[in-house]
Protein backbone atom coordinates (compact mmCIF):
# COMPACT_ATOMS: atom_id res chain seq x y z
CA UNK A 1 0.00 0.00 0.00
CA UNK A 2 1.05 3.43 -0.62
CA UNK A 3 0.83 6.05 2.36
CA UNK A 4 -2.08 7.81 0.78
CA UNK A 5 -4.36 4.37 0.49
CA UNK A 6 -3.70 3.80 4.08
CA UNK A 7 -5.09 6.63 5.22
CA UNK A 8 -8.08 5.97 2.81
CA UNK A 9 -8.49 2.82 4.59
CA UNK A 10 -9.08 4.39 7.78
CA UNK A 11 -11.69 6.83 6.18
CA UNK A 12 -8.74 9.92 5.73
CA UNK A 13 -7.10 12.20 2.96
CA UNK A 14 -3.39 12.49 3.32
CA UNK A 15 -3.52 16.68 4.34
CA UNK A 16 -0.39 15.96 6.22
CA UNK A 17 3.14 16.49 4.43
CA UNK A 18 4.74 13.45 4.80
CA UNK A 19 8.22 14.56 4.73
CA UNK A 20 9.79 13.03 7.98
CA UNK A 21 12.43 10.28 8.10
CA UNK A 22 13.08 7.92 11.09
CA UNK A 23 15.67 10.27 13.02
CA UNK A 24 12.83 13.03 13.38
CA UNK A 25 9.91 10.52 14.24
CA UNK A 26 12.56 9.28 17.28
CA UNK A 27 13.51 13.24 17.99
CA UNK A 28 10.01 14.12 18.40
CA UNK A 29 9.40 11.33 20.84
CA UNK A 30 12.89 12.04 22.62
CA UNK A 31 12.64 15.64 23.04
CA UNK A 32 9.13 15.17 24.22
CA UNK A 33 10.68 13.23 27.01
CA UNK A 34 13.87 15.35 27.05
CA UNK A 35 16.30 14.14 29.44
CA UNK A 36 17.95 17.42 30.52
CA UNK A 37 14.89 19.13 30.29
CA UNK A 38 12.93 17.29 33.17
CA UNK A 39 15.68 15.46 35.02
CA UNK A 40 17.45 19.59 35.76
CA UNK A 41 13.48 20.94 36.28
CA UNK A 42 13.09 18.13 39.45
CA UNK A 43 16.17 16.95 40.39
CA UNK A 44 16.28 19.08 43.37
CA UNK A 45 12.50 17.36 43.78
CA UNK A 46 13.44 13.99 43.52
CA UNK A 47 16.22 14.51 46.17
CA UNK A 48 14.70 16.35 48.76
CA UNK A 49 12.39 13.63 49.41
CA UNK A 50 14.25 10.77 48.30
CA UNK A 51 17.96 11.25 49.41
CA UNK A 52 20.21 9.20 47.24
CA UNK A 53 17.55 6.47 47.34
CA UNK A 54 15.89 8.81 44.61
CA UNK A 55 17.87 6.79 42.15
CA UNK A 56 15.89 3.86 42.24
CA UNK A 57 12.65 5.23 41.30
CA UNK A 58 13.86 5.60 37.83
CA UNK A 59 15.12 2.09 36.79
CA UNK A 60 11.32 1.11 38.07
CA UNK A 61 9.59 3.67 36.01
CA UNK A 62 11.60 3.35 32.94
CA UNK A 63 10.99 -0.69 33.07
CA UNK A 64 7.13 0.09 33.28
CA UNK A 65 6.80 2.69 30.79
CA UNK A 66 9.18 0.52 28.40
CA UNK A 67 5.93 -2.11 28.85
CA UNK A 68 3.58 0.66 27.75
CA UNK A 69 5.94 1.84 24.98
CA UNK A 70 6.03 -2.22 23.70
CA UNK A 71 2.21 -1.76 24.10
CA UNK A 72 2.76 1.47 21.72
CA UNK A 73 5.04 -0.04 19.82
CA UNK A 74 2.31 -2.71 18.51
CA UNK A 75 -0.72 -0.28 18.14
CA UNK A 76 1.63 2.04 16.17
CA UNK A 77 2.45 -0.71 13.50
CA UNK A 78 -1.21 -1.36 13.01
CA UNK A 79 -2.81 1.98 13.03
CA UNK A 80 -0.23 4.90 11.80
CA UNK A 81 -2.28 7.91 12.32
CA UNK A 82 -1.91 11.50 13.74
CA UNK A 83 -3.25 11.73 17.32
CA UNK A 84 -1.55 8.15 18.25
CA UNK A 85 -3.42 7.58 21.78
CA UNK A 86 -6.58 9.02 20.58
CA UNK A 87 -6.77 6.86 17.30
CA UNK A 88 -5.61 3.43 19.53
CA UNK A 89 -7.70 4.42 21.91
CA UNK A 90 -10.69 4.58 19.28
CA UNK A 91 -10.22 1.48 17.70
CA UNK A 92 -10.35 -0.23 20.91
CA UNK A 93 -13.36 0.91 22.53
CA UNK A 94 -15.88 2.16 21.12
CA UNK A 95 -17.97 5.29 21.87
CA UNK A 96 -17.24 7.13 25.16
CA UNK A 97 -14.43 5.62 26.45
CA UNK A 98 -12.28 5.36 23.57
CA UNK A 99 -13.32 9.32 22.85
CA UNK A 100 -12.37 10.36 26.65
CA UNK A 101 -8.38 8.40 26.09
CA UNK A 102 -8.09 11.43 23.70
CA UNK A 103 -9.97 14.18 25.45
CA UNK A 104 -7.38 13.04 28.71
CA UNK A 105 -4.43 13.10 26.74
CA UNK A 106 -5.28 16.45 24.96
CA UNK A 107 -5.56 17.83 28.80
CA UNK A 108 -2.72 16.26 29.92
CA UNK A 109 -0.45 17.60 26.56
CA UNK A 110 -2.03 21.07 27.41
CA UNK A 111 -0.74 21.05 31.11
CA UNK A 112 2.59 19.20 30.06
CA UNK A 113 3.23 22.19 27.78
CA UNK A 114 2.70 24.53 30.65
CA UNK A 115 5.27 22.40 32.74
CA UNK A 116 7.63 22.29 29.94
CA UNK A 117 7.77 26.14 29.09
CA UNK A 118 8.31 27.06 32.81
CA UNK A 119 11.62 24.87 32.89
CA UNK A 120 13.36 27.94 31.41
CA UNK A 121 13.65 29.24 34.63
CA UNK A 122 15.62 26.37 36.27
CA UNK A 123 18.50 27.13 33.75
CA UNK A 124 18.09 31.18 32.39
CA UNK A 125 18.75 33.13 35.95
CA UNK A 126 22.38 30.53 36.63
CA UNK A 127 22.77 31.22 32.73
CA UNK A 128 23.02 35.51 33.58
CA UNK A 129 20.79 36.92 36.21
CA UNK A 130 19.75 39.45 33.77
CA UNK A 131 16.90 36.81 32.84
CA UNK A 132 15.12 37.31 36.36
CA UNK A 133 13.38 39.60 34.74
CA UNK A 134 11.20 40.00 38.23
CA UNK A 135 13.31 41.16 40.90
CA UNK A 136 13.80 38.49 43.61
CA UNK A 137 14.73 35.20 44.74
CA UNK A 138 14.64 33.03 41.49
CA UNK A 139 14.27 29.99 42.97
CA UNK A 140 11.20 28.29 42.04
CA UNK A 141 9.93 27.42 44.91
CA UNK A 142 9.42 31.51 45.92
CA UNK A 143 7.00 33.69 44.92
CA UNK A 144 9.31 36.05 42.50
CA UNK A 145 10.59 33.05 40.55
CA UNK A 146 7.34 30.94 40.00
CA UNK A 147 5.94 34.61 38.61
CA UNK A 148 9.31 34.56 36.81
CA UNK A 149 8.92 31.16 35.56
CA UNK A 150 5.50 32.47 33.79
CA UNK A 151 7.40 35.21 32.23
CA UNK A 152 10.00 32.84 30.46
CA UNK A 153 7.38 30.06 29.91
CA UNK A 154 4.83 32.48 27.89
CA UNK A 155 7.79 33.78 25.55
CA UNK A 156 8.62 30.42 25.09
CA UNK A 157 5.03 29.55 23.84
CA UNK A 158 4.81 32.58 21.74
CA UNK A 159 7.47 31.09 19.97
CA UNK A 160 6.49 27.67 19.46
CA UNK A 161 3.17 28.14 18.67
CA UNK A 162 5.08 30.42 15.52
CA UNK A 163 7.20 27.58 14.56
CA UNK A 164 4.19 25.45 14.66
CA UNK A 165 2.54 27.42 13.20
CA UNK A 166 5.18 27.57 9.92
CA UNK A 167 5.32 23.48 9.11
CA UNK A 168 6.24 20.19 10.23
CA UNK A 169 9.54 20.95 8.02
CA UNK A 170 10.35 23.85 9.99
CA UNK A 171 9.54 22.18 13.40
CA UNK A 172 11.89 19.32 12.44
CA UNK A 173 14.67 21.24 11.51
CA UNK A 174 15.07 22.87 14.97
CA UNK A 175 14.23 19.97 16.77
CA UNK A 176 16.95 17.29 14.85
CA UNK A 177 19.21 20.08 15.93
CA UNK A 178 18.22 20.41 19.10
CA UNK A 179 18.24 16.62 19.63
CA UNK A 180 21.92 16.32 18.75
CA UNK A 181 22.54 18.96 20.94
CA UNK A 182 20.89 17.79 23.58
CA UNK A 183 22.61 13.90 22.98
CA UNK A 184 26.00 15.08 22.92
CA UNK A 185 25.42 17.21 25.98
CA UNK A 186 24.18 14.54 27.98
CA UNK A 187 27.20 12.09 26.61
CA UNK A 188 29.78 15.54 27.89
CA UNK A 189 27.70 15.65 31.05
CA UNK A 190 27.82 12.34 32.10
CA UNK A 191 31.88 12.13 30.91
CA UNK A 192 32.48 15.32 32.82
CA UNK A 193 30.96 14.23 36.07
CA UNK A 194 32.16 10.48 35.92
CA UNK A 195 36.08 12.63 35.72
CA UNK A 196 35.36 14.57 38.77
CA UNK A 197 33.24 12.04 40.95
CA UNK A 198 34.10 12.19 44.55
CA UNK A 199 32.57 9.11 45.63
CA UNK A 200 31.10 5.88 43.57
CA UNK A 201 28.57 4.59 42.09
CA UNK A 202 26.99 2.93 45.93
CA UNK A 203 26.26 5.82 47.18
CA UNK A 204 22.82 4.85 45.45
CA UNK A 205 22.88 2.11 48.11
CA UNK A 206 22.40 4.53 50.95
CA UNK A 207 20.53 7.31 52.81
CA UNK A 208 22.03 10.71 53.48
CA UNK A 209 21.07 12.47 56.72
CA UNK A 210 18.30 14.76 56.20
CA UNK A 211 17.12 14.19 53.18
CA UNK A 212 14.84 11.68 53.53
CA UNK A 213 11.33 10.44 55.09
CA UNK A 214 11.33 6.95 54.60
CA UNK A 215 9.52 4.78 52.19
CA UNK A 216 6.97 8.01 51.73
CA UNK A 217 9.78 9.95 50.55
CA UNK A 218 11.01 7.43 47.90
CA UNK A 219 7.30 6.95 46.78
CA UNK A 220 7.02 11.14 46.32
CA UNK A 221 10.43 11.50 44.71
CA UNK A 222 9.18 8.94 41.74
CA UNK A 223 7.29 12.19 40.68
CA UNK A 224 10.59 12.85 38.72
CA UNK A 225 10.96 9.83 36.71
CA UNK A 226 7.53 9.34 36.10
CA UNK A 227 7.32 12.78 34.79
CA UNK A 228 10.08 12.40 32.70
CA UNK A 229 9.71 9.19 31.26
CA UNK A 230 6.31 9.90 29.13
CA UNK A 231 5.27 11.68 26.19
CA UNK A 232 7.05 9.17 23.74
CA UNK A 233 4.07 8.05 22.19
CA UNK A 234 4.85 11.71 19.91
CA UNK A 235 6.84 9.61 18.02
CA UNK A 236 3.99 7.92 16.54
CA UNK A 237 1.85 11.32 16.76
CA UNK A 238 3.38 12.16 13.79
CA UNK A 239 2.75 9.24 11.78
CA UNK A 240 1.13 10.71 9.18
CA UNK A 241 4.14 12.75 8.28
CA UNK A 242 6.70 10.02 8.62
CA UNK A 243 7.72 8.02 5.68
CA UNK A 244 7.25 4.28 5.84
CA UNK A 245 5.42 5.34 9.30
CA UNK A 246 4.36 1.52 9.82
CA UNK A 247 7.98 0.49 10.57
CA UNK A 248 9.43 3.94 11.31
CA UNK A 249 7.18 4.64 14.18
CA UNK A 250 7.63 1.63 16.39
CA UNK A 251 11.06 1.83 16.30
CA UNK A 252 10.66 5.76 16.94
CA UNK A 253 8.83 5.01 19.98
CA UNK A 254 10.75 2.23 21.66
CA UNK A 255 14.05 4.20 20.45
CA UNK A 256 12.77 7.24 22.84
CA UNK A 257 12.10 5.34 25.81
CA UNK A 258 15.06 3.69 25.42
CA UNK A 259 17.91 6.09 25.15
CA UNK A 260 15.84 8.74 27.32
CA UNK A 261 15.74 6.32 30.10
CA UNK A 262 19.44 4.91 29.53
CA UNK A 263 20.34 8.70 29.23
CA UNK A 264 18.76 9.99 32.07
CA UNK A 265 19.80 7.34 34.54
CA UNK A 266 23.73 7.50 33.85
CA UNK A 267 22.42 11.63 34.39
CA UNK A 268 21.12 10.72 38.16
CA UNK A 269 23.84 7.83 39.09
CA UNK A 270 26.79 10.25 37.76
CA UNK A 271 25.56 13.68 39.42
CA UNK A 272 25.21 11.74 42.74
CA UNK A 273 28.83 10.84 42.36
CA UNK A 274 29.73 14.38 41.27
CA UNK A 275 27.92 16.55 43.88
CA UNK A 276 30.59 18.24 46.59
CA UNK A 277 28.22 17.36 48.87
CA UNK A 278 25.25 15.36 49.61
CA UNK A 279 24.17 17.36 52.94
CA UNK A 280 24.78 20.69 52.98
CA UNK A 281 21.64 21.57 51.38
CA UNK A 282 22.35 22.85 47.88
CA UNK A 283 21.60 19.57 45.49
CA UNK A 284 17.87 19.46 47.60
CA UNK A 285 17.47 23.41 46.93
CA UNK A 286 19.29 24.04 43.44
CA UNK A 287 19.34 20.75 42.08
CA UNK A 288 22.05 20.34 38.93
CA UNK A 289 22.95 23.56 38.38
CA UNK A 290 24.28 23.34 41.32
CA UNK A 291 26.61 20.54 41.11
CA UNK A 292 27.15 21.86 37.22
CA UNK A 293 28.36 25.05 38.08
CA UNK A 294 30.88 22.96 40.74
CA UNK A 295 31.83 20.75 38.98
CA UNK A 296 32.36 22.46 35.56
CA UNK A 297 32.92 26.04 37.18
CA UNK A 298 31.51 28.91 36.07
CA UNK A 299 31.98 29.41 32.74
CA UNK A 300 31.58 26.16 31.36
CA UNK A 301 28.89 25.72 33.48
CA UNK A 302 27.23 28.66 31.89
CA UNK A 303 27.50 27.01 28.73
CA UNK A 304 26.47 23.69 29.61
CA UNK A 305 22.98 25.59 31.05
CA UNK A 306 22.86 27.59 28.02
CA UNK A 307 22.28 24.10 26.01
CA UNK A 308 20.37 22.67 28.42
CA UNK A 309 18.13 25.82 28.04
CA UNK A 310 18.54 24.24 24.16
CA UNK A 311 16.60 21.66 25.56
CA UNK A 312 13.74 23.14 26.98
CA UNK A 313 13.04 24.89 23.95
CA UNK A 314 12.48 21.62 22.09
CA UNK A 315 10.77 19.97 24.47
CA UNK A 316 8.35 22.27 24.27
CA UNK A 317 8.36 22.80 21.05
CA UNK A 318 8.08 19.30 20.35
CA UNK A 319 5.08 18.86 23.35
CA UNK A 320 3.17 21.06 21.69
CA UNK A 321 3.85 19.22 18.02
CA UNK A 322 1.92 16.22 19.73
CA UNK A 323 -0.73 18.11 21.31
CA UNK A 324 -1.61 20.06 17.64
CA UNK A 325 -1.43 16.71 16.02
CA UNK A 326 -3.93 15.36 18.65
CA UNK A 327 -6.09 18.27 18.22
CA UNK A 328 -5.86 18.29 14.65
CA UNK A 329 -6.75 14.15 14.69
CA UNK A 330 -9.87 14.70 16.60
CA UNK A 331 -11.58 17.53 15.39
CA UNK A 332 -11.54 16.06 11.79
CA UNK A 333 -13.68 13.45 13.49
CA UNK A 334 -15.72 16.02 15.10
CA UNK A 335 -14.87 14.51 18.39
CA UNK A 336 -13.84 18.30 19.26
CA UNK A 337 -15.81 21.69 19.63
CA UNK A 338 -15.15 23.85 16.71
CA UNK A 339 -14.34 21.07 14.70
CA UNK A 340 -14.51 22.24 11.22
CA UNK A 341 -11.93 25.61 12.33
CA UNK A 342 -9.39 22.96 14.10
CA UNK A 343 -9.59 20.35 11.28
CA UNK A 344 -8.12 22.94 8.80
CA UNK A 345 -4.55 22.82 7.25
CA UNK A 346 -2.67 25.66 6.10
CA UNK A 347 -2.36 25.44 1.92
CA UNK A 348 1.12 27.76 2.62
CA UNK A 349 2.38 25.36 5.17
CA UNK A 350 0.56 22.43 5.78
CA UNK A 351 0.23 22.81 9.42
CA UNK A 352 -2.99 22.89 11.41
CA UNK A 353 -2.39 26.57 12.48
CA UNK A 354 -5.62 26.91 14.32
CA UNK A 355 -4.99 24.00 16.80
CA UNK A 356 -1.32 25.42 17.46
CA UNK A 357 -3.10 29.10 18.10
CA UNK A 358 -5.30 27.22 20.56
CA UNK A 359 -2.75 24.85 22.34
CA UNK A 360 -0.34 27.83 23.23
CA UNK A 361 -3.04 29.65 24.02
CA UNK A 362 -4.72 27.33 26.46
CA UNK A 363 -1.16 27.00 27.76
CA UNK A 364 -0.40 30.58 28.72
CA UNK A 365 -3.72 30.57 30.20
CA UNK A 366 -2.67 27.79 32.61
CA UNK A 367 0.77 29.90 33.49
CA UNK A 368 -1.08 32.96 34.26
CA UNK A 369 -3.84 31.31 36.63
CA UNK A 370 -0.66 30.27 38.99
CA UNK A 371 0.87 33.73 38.89
CA UNK A 372 3.47 33.52 41.68
CA UNK A 373 2.15 30.42 43.36
CA UNK A 374 4.99 28.27 45.04
CA UNK A 375 4.14 24.93 44.14
CA UNK A 376 3.76 26.06 40.57
CA UNK A 377 6.02 22.85 39.58
CA UNK A 378 5.26 20.25 41.42
CA UNK A 379 1.23 21.27 40.79
CA UNK A 380 0.95 21.36 37.27
CA UNK A 381 3.68 18.74 37.15
CA UNK A 382 2.05 15.94 39.05
CA UNK A 383 -1.18 16.51 37.76
CA UNK A 384 0.30 16.23 33.84
CA UNK A 385 1.43 12.51 35.27
CA UNK A 386 -2.15 11.57 36.47
CA UNK A 387 -3.75 12.93 33.71
CA UNK A 388 -1.45 11.23 30.62
CA UNK A 389 -0.57 8.19 32.87
CA UNK A 390 -5.10 7.71 32.79
CA UNK A 391 -4.86 8.84 28.85
CA UNK A 392 -2.43 5.36 28.86
CA UNK A 393 -4.45 3.45 30.53
CA UNK A 394 -7.50 3.61 28.39
CA UNK A 395 -5.30 2.43 25.56
CA UNK A 396 -3.24 -0.28 27.84
CA UNK A 397 -6.86 -1.67 29.63
CA UNK A 398 -9.02 -1.89 26.69
CA UNK A 399 -6.40 -3.66 24.85
CA UNK A 400 -5.84 -6.14 27.36
CA UNK A 401 -9.40 -7.12 27.26
CA UNK A 402 -9.21 -7.45 23.96
CA UNK A 403 -6.50 -9.91 23.71
CA UNK A 404 -7.81 -11.68 26.53
CA UNK A 405 -10.84 -12.13 24.06
CA UNK A 406 -8.52 -13.51 21.06
CA UNK A 407 -9.79 -10.22 18.90
CA UNK A 408 -6.16 -8.81 18.63
CA UNK A 409 -4.38 -11.70 16.61
CA UNK A 410 -0.63 -10.67 15.38
CA UNK A 411 -0.57 -9.24 11.76
CA UNK A 412 2.23 -10.64 9.63
CA UNK A 413 5.06 -8.45 8.56
CA UNK A 414 4.60 -5.90 11.34
CA UNK A 415 5.44 -5.39 14.98
CA UNK A 416 4.22 -7.37 17.07
CA UNK A 417 4.68 -9.15 20.55
CA UNK A 418 3.21 -12.06 19.96
CA UNK A 419 2.47 -14.88 22.63
CA UNK A 420 4.55 -12.02 24.74
CA UNK A 421 1.70 -9.82 24.54
CA UNK A 422 -0.85 -10.41 27.27
CA UNK A 423 1.67 -10.61 30.24
CA UNK A 424 3.32 -7.75 28.95
CA UNK A 425 0.20 -6.06 28.36
CA UNK A 426 -1.25 -6.67 31.82
CA UNK A 427 1.93 -5.72 33.27
CA UNK A 428 1.63 -2.17 31.59
CA UNK A 429 -1.91 -2.08 33.13
CA UNK A 430 -0.85 -2.85 36.59
CA UNK A 431 2.21 -0.23 37.01
CA UNK A 432 -0.25 2.12 35.22
CA UNK A 433 -2.58 1.59 38.01
CA UNK A 434 -0.06 2.04 40.57
CA UNK A 435 1.90 4.96 38.76
CA UNK A 436 -1.69 6.66 38.98
CA UNK A 437 -2.38 6.26 42.99
CA UNK A 438 1.19 7.11 44.02
CA UNK A 439 1.51 10.59 42.25
CA UNK A 440 -2.30 11.46 42.87
CA UNK A 441 -2.33 10.59 46.59
CA UNK A 442 -2.73 14.10 48.69
CA UNK A 443 0.76 15.20 49.53
CA UNK A 444 1.59 18.41 50.94
CA UNK A 445 5.35 18.09 49.86
CA UNK A 446 3.78 18.01 46.08
CA UNK A 447 0.49 20.22 45.61
CA UNK A 448 0.80 22.28 49.13
CA UNK A 449 4.54 23.59 49.88
CA UNK A 450 3.16 26.53 51.17
CA UNK A 451 1.56 24.92 54.05
CA UNK A 452 -1.96 25.96 53.79
CA UNK A 453 -3.77 22.82 54.65
CA UNK A 454 -6.53 23.26 52.47
CA UNK A 455 -7.93 20.10 51.15
CA UNK A 456 -8.72 21.95 47.49
CA UNK A 457 -4.62 21.99 47.18
CA UNK A 458 -4.02 18.37 48.33
CA UNK A 459 -6.89 16.91 45.88
CA UNK A 460 -6.04 19.31 43.22
CA UNK A 461 -5.26 16.09 40.74
CA UNK A 462 -8.16 14.45 41.75
CA UNK A 463 -10.25 17.41 41.21
CA UNK A 464 -8.85 18.18 37.70
CA UNK A 465 -9.28 15.02 36.79
CA UNK A 466 -12.70 14.77 38.11
CA UNK A 467 -13.59 18.42 36.42
CA UNK A 468 -12.51 16.79 33.32
CA UNK A 469 -14.43 13.78 33.66
CA UNK A 470 -17.81 15.95 33.80
CA UNK A 471 -16.74 18.44 31.03
CA UNK A 472 -15.86 15.61 28.79
CA UNK A 473 -19.38 13.59 29.48
CA UNK A 474 -21.01 16.84 28.60
CA UNK A 475 -18.90 17.43 25.24
CA UNK A 476 -19.51 13.65 24.53
CA UNK A 477 -23.36 14.30 24.63
CA UNK A 478 -23.35 17.38 22.30
CA UNK A 479 -20.93 15.76 19.72
CA UNK A 480 -20.85 12.46 19.60
CA UNK A 481 -18.80 12.21 16.95
CA UNK A 482 -18.36 9.37 14.17
CA UNK A 483 -17.62 5.92 14.95
CA UNK A 484 -13.96 4.74 13.93
CA UNK A 485 -13.34 3.28 10.63
CA UNK A 486 -11.39 -0.16 10.59
CA UNK A 487 -8.65 -0.60 7.90
CA UNK A 488 -9.67 -2.23 4.68
CA UNK A 489 -8.45 -5.55 4.07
Amino acid sequence: MTPPDELAAFGYRQELRRSLGGFSAFAAGFSFVSILTTVFQLFGFGYTFGGPLFFWTWPVVLAGQLLVALVFAELAARYPLAGSVYQWAKQLSKGFLGWLAGWMMLLGCIVALAAAAIALQVVLPSVWDGFQFVGGDPSVTSPTGAANAVLLGTLLLVFTTAVNAGGVRLMARINDVGVAAELLGVVVLVTGLLLFAVRGPQVVLHDAPGTSAGIGGVLASALMAAYVLYGFDTAASVAEETKDARKAAPRAVLRAVLVSGIGGLAVVVTALMAAPSLTDGQLAGHGLPYVITAVFGDTLGRVFLADVAVAVVVCTLTIQTGTVRLIYAMARDGALPASARLAGVSPRTGAPVAPALLSGGLAIGLLLLNVGNPTLFSTITGTSVVVVYLAYLLVTGPLLIKRLRGGFPAEPGRFSLGRWGVPLNGAAVLYGIAMIVNIAWPRAEIYDLAGSGSPWMLLFPIEFVGGALVIGWLCWLRLRPAPALEPAT
